[in-house]
């Protein structure tokens, strides 16, 4: 009997086994706590008010379930819960590659999120590598690299007029060097909703090409443009040395299923990927892939509807905080899930994060969890826009954030 885990991708990672690794030993370096899961492990499942979480609002099951077509709930229903191919679900996969213009499946690696920053970062670095990395962000897109020895330079926002948080290529530019390995981005950007335009991106490219750096971009916001003309190619498309990280837990409020995806037309990096997998997940979840599934081929409801829940929450904070301007300054994200606001009064953002939690239930993320001194300076917290009590936890951060400020004209 042939065994059923030697599938197609085993195939080709046997046809690409001559291919020199894309990492080498170093030494090994501790990795640093990861300072905003910390935050949120203390915070999150005891605090009534989560108004900085950054995915969509998560679906029940039973709601997924109903969006099934007659193929994934036959899938679904005859599911045997045994191991699954280490590259993910064929179909899953094609699914997957459907959201781009020249990836195939075979160009895509299913794994959880984070796993996928991880393993990535594995496949591609080595001590003594330079990398760049848009800053404030996700701690791992950066940390990873640190603790393999590398260098890491941080791409960090400017300010325009209006407090609108932007990244500016020429700065890109200034970063780059002769041993720049790779670049790594997230756009739709968290924490501030920073989006650049098709030009800068194109130009970001350009960049990479030209020094030969892998452009390593994490995809998770993308699909929730609030304009869908802003949308940005995939860098797995758009360069051949592109590697996009997405998956299922943002956009489609699936995060419980910790599916998401590298997609790449580098055939090497991902082999890599699904070499250094055997050592940390082997394969993902059977009955998470057909939930994805199902979410994919829905992805066109779930979308609308939170976009729809995104806009609605926006025009609530607009009208919240511009009502507020002597303790608040606001901007609308471009894309994404949240924002970046900031705290005017001068109070410190750790403080002012901590009082709402403790006195009115409300979590809050202050700048001080991604380490970036001039957000901390700035009073900056981050503001989640994707679920669908958004407005009641703005209420109760509004009546007690009035209370405190009427307390302190009375002192």
């Amino acid at each position: 009997m042939p065994n059923s885990r030697q599938t197609p991708l085993r195939k080709l990672q046997l046809r690409h086994a001559g291919i020199r690794h894309l990492t080498s030993t170093t030494e090994a370096k501790e990795l640093e706590p990861f300072t905003l899961e910390r935050y949120f492990a203390k915070y999150e499942f005891s605090t009534p008010y989560l108004l900085c979480c950054s995915d969509c609002e998560p679906m029940q099951l039973t709601s997924l379930l109903q969006m099934a077509d007659q193929d994934s709930l036959n899938r679904w229903q005859q599911l045997r819960l045994a191991y699954t191919e280490s590259a993910g679900l064929p179909a899953l996969r094609i699914e997957i590659s459907s959201l781009y213009r020249g990836i195939q499946p075979e160009h895509v690696v299913v794994l959880a999120p984070e796993e996928g920053v991880y393993l990535g970062m594995l496949a591609l670095l080595k001590a003594g590598d330079h990398v760049i990395v848009t800053f404030p962000g996700y701690q791992s897109l950066y940390s990873v690299a640190q603790s393999l020895g590398c260098e890491v330079s941080f791409w960090e926002p400017v300010s325009n007029a209006n407090g609108a948080l932007r990244f500016d290529m020429e700065q890109l530019a200034g970063l780059i060097r002769n041993n720049t390995k790779a670049v790594v981005v997230n756009f739709p950007h968290n924490p501030s909703g920073a989006l650049p335009t098709s030009q800068e991106w194109q130009h970001l490219i350009e960049l990479c090409r030209a020094n030969g750096a892998y452009l390593f971009s994490d995809e998770m916001y993308r699909l929730l443009e609030l304009d869908p003309r802003t949308r940005l190619p995939s860098a797995a498309d758009a360069y051949e040395r592109g590697i996009a990280l997405s998956g299922v837990s943002k956009t489609l409020g699936l995060p419980g299923l910790r599916i998401g995806w590298l997609a790449s037309q580098d055939e090497r990096v991902l082999m890599r990927v699904l070499e250094l997998k055997d050592y940390t997940t082997i394969c993902s979840s059977a009955p998470s892939e057909v939930l994805a599934l199902i979410g994919l081929r829905a992805k066109d409801m779930i979308i609308a509807r939170n976009l729809s829940t995104i806009r609605h929450n926006i025009k609530a904070a607009e009208t919240f905080f511009g009502g507020r301007k002597d303790q608040f300054e606001f901007t609308a994200p471009l894309a994404g899930t949240v924002a970046f606001p900031r705290v005017t009064t001068g109070e410190p953002i750790d403080d002012f994060c901590k009082r709402c939690v403790e006195g009115a239930g409300v979590l809050l993320l202050p700048a001080s969890v991604y380490t970036h001194a001039p957000s901390v300076e700035a009073g900056r917290f981050r503001l989640g826009l994707g679920r669908s009590d958004f407005t009641r936890c703005l209420r109760e951060l509004g009546a007690y954030t009035d209370r405190a400020a009427r307390s302190a004209r009375r002192r």
